[in-house]
């Protein structure tokens, strides 16, 4: 068997076995880059709740007269942040009160099971056993890309119209430092 029929046979395999962490880093590369947009581990989760409403003498009587109206456990601790105003902040969440107005709402993080779980992968949050495991597939990739370009020959290959995407391949990454650089020296 020739070094090209290896090489497909070899890009062809490996790229079946690679199919499934492509997908947990792509689409978790794309949560993480739009960090700024959302959240991509956790979602906030808000409820609302009316109660008798009642005067904020201090924290701790306030946080104890709303935590009793709203049948809610002890918080950790209590705020007076503006006046009328009441933060319980418990572990993990917060009640944001109006006291006066007899209106709550309580403010909660929970989890993004899939998303939260392809974020750890991505980000190597697991460490250890997994590090090595990621660095072999960065690898994979390099070899994926190489063999790539060897697949087709001709005018459709590296040595044809192959060159040329290769090319603008390059160029997308070096357009962007440059850009970056632009913007970072103004």
């Amino acid at each position: 068997m020739g070094w090209r029929r290896v090489n497909n046979v070899l890009h062809r395999d490996i790229g079946y076995l690679l199919v499934g962490l492509t997908l947990v880093y792509a689409i978790s590369g794309v949560a993480v880059n739009h960090v700024g947009d959302f959240n991509p581990n956790y979602r906030t989760v808000r409820e609302e709740f009316s109660f008798e409403p009642f005067v904020v003498t201090d924290r701790v009587a306030s946080a104890r007269i709303l935590t009793d109206r709203l049948g809610l456990p002890e918080p950790v601790d209590a705020f007076l942040p503006a006046p009328g105003q009441l933060l319980v902040i418990y572990d993990g969440w917060k009640i944001e009160a109006e006291p006066a107005a007899g209106r709550a709402t309580s403010i909660r993080l929970e989890s993004r099971p899939l998303l939260h779980a392809l974020n750890r992968l991505h980000l190597n949050h697991l460490k250890g056993a997994w590090t090595w495991f990621a660095d072999l597939y960065a690898l994979l990739l390099i070899f994926m890309a190489i063999s790539g370009i060897l697949v087709l020959r001709g005018r459709t290959g590296l040595a044809g119209r192959g060159k040329w995407l290769v090319l603008v391949g390059f160029l997308f990454p070096l357009l962007a430092l440059f850009m970056a650089a632009i913007s970072s020296s103004s």
